[in-house]
């Protein structure tokens, strides 16, 4: 069937309508009307043409506003809901806008929904493409920013003006204008390549793809390390491996940050890993080729083993760690108990009551390190509690309550397997477990005790925080280096405080967030569970990387915009949504499919 457009339109017995033009033979004659050829000579430029059949308007609110494109029918089966397209002025700015609906809508007064119709297209051998002729494919579309040049660069401002009716509108293709437009820095910290719907978008560029960066420079504003990352994925969505190529771009050589005394330092990486994954990125990826190896060269990608990765293995009662799965270094460590006079919530178990902590820290402590001083143990402590004669003094003295005095006694207890073994303290190994340019990782998957892997996790994370945001810090090397804190299964961190104690670390963690950017210190989260983690410290995370999660709980935890939103249930492992509000606009990605390290245990 012939698509006659705007031309005319049909009665509902099919005869033309009357519009007072002549008829019979003085229609043959009559030189006032101009044949106009339907299929106009030479190639069609763009998808179709900017329509205002349902309005056309820009507005500050978004709802207010109203832009579609009529698109060609030979371009239909093309275009997809977030594809990005380029509307242009007629001075030389352009309008850059994504695809955010699709719909068919009636072309002619006719009715399809009938018997006839139905039966004729279930018989027919496939979609008889003039068929498609009779309706009218609409595209709704979001305006993004208007690009404009400013002699020197391509620029983008907030979208101000609306785009003349019939303009051709086109898909981008132009690395330029569409990093531009999505405010994607040519430069940073590699995630991976935009996409739409799964597939990558392409370009006539070499690389075809468009690889999304984070800000790490300074001089293009604060580094997003500092700013803190956050990595939320279900199991299987490949948020594992994302996490490993992503801190891969960190400990590149060629990554350093400035420090205040004018050093340029190699970022450190500390890394808490319950399931043993990440010290095998000491070792190269047997699966990565050469000819993936030379694309991630031309991308300036870092890959490959990092030979400077040690496990620092936590000594905890009679469990034993065995890494047959990678080859780095291992150095076995013990929390001393000296780290609890500043950090006394490790030794409270769980539980306390604002008495009971107080009287653990302003009574029972003080006056422990007063009679044993910076070494007591551990067992000294418990053998100390354990005084029938304190107990009584503090009760009458109208210090420490008998019952308080029992009840932090029985939470202290449990925790002679944690506290003060066979191996070095961590306290004396500072300057190996915080070095520029190395990946410290701290393996807890042979530890059963979940109170005690918390335990360890948090003294040596508070370590850390501590050291960076003192005015007076022991350990110079913490002060003197850029410090990426990673901690997978944050979720059983940082979760809601329902303790004293749990309060202190989520305040502890709050205070780090928000001064890391002065203090260059990063906090690099992975979870399955976003929505456990605590709202202070997700309110400080300005990169928010999703992959894959079915849970609507923790979707909508993780607070990415509403288009975005409902893509995440369905997205193959690998895809993400890359939500950072300072970097760029909220974006597709499909991340590498090969990790840039050994990965899994084959």
């Amino acid at each position: 069937m012939t698509d006659l457009g705007d031309f005319g339109e049909f009665d509902a017995d099919g005869g033309d309508e009357d519009d007072g033009a002549p008829s019979g033979d003085a229609a043959e004659t009559d030189d006032r009307f101009e044949t106009v050829p339907v299929e106009p000579s030479g190639a069609d430029a763009g998808i179709g043409t900017v329509c205002v059949s349902r309005g056309l308007r820009i507005a500050e609110d978004e709802e207010d506003t109203t832009l579609q494109a009529y698109v060609t029918a030979g371009n239909r089966s093309a275009v997809r809901i977030g594809t990005y397209l380029l509307a242009p002025y007629p001075d030389g700015e352009t309008l850059f806008c994504r695809i955010s609906g699709l719909e068919y809508a009636q072309q002619y007064r006719a009715d399809d929904a009938t018997e006839i119709h139905a039966r004729r297209a279930m018989r027919r051998d496939g979609f008889d493409e003039d068929d498609e002729a009779d309706y009218k494919f609409v595209a709704s579309l979001d305006p993004v920013a208007v690009l404009y040049d400013d002699g020197d660069d391509l620029k983008r401002r907030m979208t101000d003006r609306v785009p003349k009716p019939g303009t051709v509108v086109r898909e981008a293709s132009d690395v330029e204008e569409i990093k531009t437009g999505l405010k994607i820095p040519e430069a940073g910290v590699f995630l991976g390549h935009l996409s739409v719907g799964g597939e990558k978008v392409r370009t006539a560029a070499s690389p075809p793809t468009i690889d999304y960066r984070l800000k790490d420079d300074y001089e293009a504003g604060d580094p997003l390390v500092f700013r803190h990352t956050l990595i939320a994925g279900g199991t299987g969505s490949g948020k594992t491996h994302g996490a490993k190529n992503v801190l891969r771009q960190y400990l590149s050589e060629a990554r350093t940050y400035p420090m205040e005394d004018g050093r340029e330092v190699q970022p450190a990486v500390v890394q808490f890993d319950p399931q043993d994954e990440y010290a095998q990125m000491h070792d190269d990826n047997p699966d990565l080729d050469g000819e993936f190896a030379r694309r991630l060269e031309r991308e300036g990608i870092a890959y490959g083993g990092h030979d400077d990765t040690v496990a620092f293995v936590p000594k905890v009662g009679t469990a034993s760690y065995a890494a047959g799965h990678h080859r780095a270094e291992q150095v076995e460590f013990t929390v001393p108990f000296s780290m609890v006079y500043d950090n006394p919530w490790l030794v409270a178990g769980s539980g306390l009551n604002d008495n009971q902590y107080g009287a653990l820290v302003s009574v029972l402590l003080p006056r422990f390190r007063r009679h044993y001083g910076d070494g007591g143990t551990y067992e000294e402590f418990t053998t100390f509690l354990d005084d029938p004669a304190l107990r009584e003094e503090l009760d009458e003295s109208g210090r420490v309550h008998e019952a308080t005095f029992d009840a932090v006694r029985r939470r202290v207890l449990g925790f002679s397997h944690v506290f003060d073994q066979d191996a070095r303290p961590i306290t004396d190994l500072v300057g190996e477990f915080v070095r520029p340019g190395r990946l410290s990782v701290v393996p807890t998957y042979h530890v059963n005790d979940s109170r005690a892997t918390e335990t360890v996790v948090l003294a040596l994370s508070s370590l850390l925080i501590d050291q960076k945001l003192s005015n007076d810090p022991d350990y110079e090397r913490i002060e003197e280096t850029p410090l990426v804190l990673g901690m997978d299964e944050a979720h059983n961190f940082l979760s809601e405080a329902d303790s004293v104690q749990a309060g202190k670390v989520i305040r502890k963690f709050t205070e780090a967030a928000k001064q890391g950017r002065k203090e260059r210190l990063g906090l690099f989260l992975i979870t399955q569970d976003p929505q456990d983690i605590d709202d202070a410290v997700f309110k400080q995370i300005n990169t928010t990387i999703v992959l894959n999660l079915g849970d609507e709980d923790a979707i909508k935890s993780v607070n990415i915009p509403s288009n975005l939103e409902s893509k995440v249930p369905y997205m193959e492992k690998g895809q993400m949504v890359v939500y950072s509000p300072d970097n760029s606009e909220p974006v597709e990605l499909i991340g590498l499919p090969k990790c840039l390290t050994r990965h899994g245990r084959d």
